[in-house]
């Protein structure tokens, strides 16, 4: 379970993490954000993702595929399926990053060419946000590379805010680490332990830890913001689950980030079910969807060996594997790669198929994956339960789908999808046994 834990600021940290001098802002009560007397309506809290074009790491980050999935697609699924927000925002100056936010469901906020620069600070973007949204009361700043963040999160904390009367609320995450003193050349010589004692090191178990803020979302009331804040007034921090407290800007790197969003991510609202059977597009997915011609006129198609050990690993996790063309495929062709699969091929309504085949073997659609590469492919890739496509597939597909392979069709894509689905199907078999 989540642990909330509250407590009113007796200082003030800037948003860049300095305590300020002085007492804390007294943030005074009134209409605006829910605080006074009479108020007529809720305070508008509006879910603010932050995400420049730029990047001295990865170019694009906030848009590059992450476990099949561009990376803020993760928060913004939650954003909005949590249904806390009045209104869900990217900030941006990037027009792919603008398209994204957009296919999700976001509304757009086009920033300054003078707060997308490396010097820029989030308080300078969430200040210009508020300039041009006098609607919104409370903001909800939330990191976009924080893929394992999950609704249940946020709908706590934005109570915490409107109901419990919180000026400021921010993420941390509990961790067991000792911490010694930094050896300074000529300063100091030996290092000194800072929250331990050594000759008494307690167990884990015996030993609460202590928070650290995680940076995957800071809570604050307009009014706060505008004095130069993110956390003050009236303060308070949520824990969130160790598991579910992924920065991969800060302390993971891409593939490792990936193996944790697939077990501990945030996949939508309703619950994953066991994959009983894939369906596979033949062209463009099995294939590279080239085709030989012999000098007999005989037709020669290739595919990939890992592939084939994807295929064979579906199977052997119980699940079956079914393959479809809307091409006049040779099946004698296809049946001499001895993948041992059911096809169809000369389909002109592939949706009715995989409905006869899910019927046939007792199935509902949540129960069914799908690869898919084209325009064809689409009524059957928003109906299973689970899709995919290779990274070389129509855009139609792609925008349809709810993983996107890294491989093309041809060349390990539906190997990628197959470690994809028994990651989920781990995730979804441990869901069960809790």
């Amino acid at each position: 379970m989540d642990s909330v834990e509250k407590g009113a600021a007796t200082s003030v940290s800037n948003p860049r993490g300095r305590p300020s001098r002085g007492r804390p802002p007294k943030l005074q009560r009134n209409s605006r954000g829910g605080q006074g007397r009479g108020v007529e309506k809720p305070p508008h809290l509006a879910a603010l993702i932050l995400a420049r074009g730029g990047s001295k790491g990865i170019p694009l980050k906030n848009i590059k595929h992450l476990a099949g999935v561009p990376l803020i697609g993760w928060v913004l699924r939650a954003a909005l399926d949590s249904g806390a927000f009045q209104s869900v925002w990217v900030s941006t100056d990037h027009d792919e990053i603008e398209n994204v936010a957009k296919q999700f469901g976001a509304q757009v906020h086009r920033r300054s060419s003078e707060v997308s620069k490396d010097s820029s600070t989030s308080l300078d973007a969430i200040i210009e946000f508020l300039n041009y949204h006098n609607e919104v009361d409370i903001v909800g700043n939330i990191q976009a590379t924080s893929p394992c963040l999950h609704p249940t999160d946020l709908q706590k904390v934005a109570e915490m805010i409107r109901e419990e009367g919180y000026d400021s609320v921010f993420s941390v995450v509990r961790r067991h680490q000792f911490r010694w003193s930094e050896i300074q050349k000529g300063v100091r010589e030996v290092t000194e332990p800072l929250n331990l004692n050594p000759a008494k090191r307690p167990r884990r178990q015996d030993w609460d830890g202590e928070l650290y803020e995680n940076g995957s979302f800071y809570f604050a009331k307009r009014l706060l913001i505008e004095m130069g804040y993110l956390q003050g007034g009236k303060m308070a921090y949520y824990e969130m689950r160790a598991e579910h407290s992924v920065d991969i800007d800060v302390d993971i790197d891409w593939p490792i980030a990936e193996q944790r969003v697939s077990r501990y991510g945030y996949f939508g609202k309703e619950k994953l079910k066991e994959i009983k059977l894939l369906v596979c597009n033949i062209d463009g997915c099995l294939t590279n969807g080239h085709i030989y011609v012999s000098g007999d006129q005989k037709e020669i198609i290739s595919y990939d060996v890992k592939d084939a050990i994807g295929i064979s690993l579906l199977k052997k996790s119980g699940i079956e594997v079914r393959l479809i063309s809307e091409r006049a495929c040779s099946k004698q062709t296809l049946s001499s790669l001895k993948l041992d699969c059911k096809m169809e091929v000369s389909v002109s309504d592939k949706l009715a198929v995989v409905d006869e085949w899910r019927k046939e073997m007792g199935l509902c659609w949540k129960e069914v994956a799908y690869l898919g590469n084209e325009v064809s492919d689409e009524e059957c890739l928003k109906r299973v339960g689970l899709s995919g496509a290779p990274a070389d597939a129509c855009s139609t597909a792609q925008k349809a789908v709810g993983y996107i392979c890294k491989c093309n069709g041809g060349r390990g894509a539906i190997r990628e999808f197959a470690e994809h689905i028994c990651l989920l199907m781990e995730k979804v078999n441990n869901s069960c046994q809790k």
